[in-house]
């Protein structure tokens, strides 16, 4: 039998896509500028990007179906799902924060 779903906890998982979408842009834009030569990211920063993606997939759905199986409310099947993306997103932004941009030597 499936939980009662409280109410509030979807707002919980809205404010949780909003931190997703956010770094996820912050993610794009270092990247991006990574490519044009302006701010610094590693050499395996292309191979890095495509890879984490499936792996961020495949965890999200294991912890959902895993969620949905113990009979978890949708909200927290839905929390269950984020939570990897969220993770990714969150080390992203903070291992790329930390590079900074790149400065010209003149």
């Amino acid at each position: 039998m499936m939980k009662t779903t409280n109410p509030l906890a979807f707002w919980s998982n809205a404010v949780e896509l909003g931190y997703l979408m956010a770094e996820a842009q912050a993610v794009i834009a270092m990247r991006v500028m990574g490519m044009a030569g302006v701010w610094s990211v590693t050499g395996g920063e292309d191979s890095r990007m495509i890879s984490e993606k499936a792996q961020a997939v495949s965890q999200s759905t294991t912890n959902a179906t895993r969620a949905a199986m113990a009979g978890r409310s949708p909200d927290q099947i839905a929390a269950a799902a984020i939570k990897p993306f969220r993770q990714k997103t969150r080390a992203n932004v903070k291992r790329l924060q930390k590079r900074g941009p790149k400065i010209p030597k003149i």
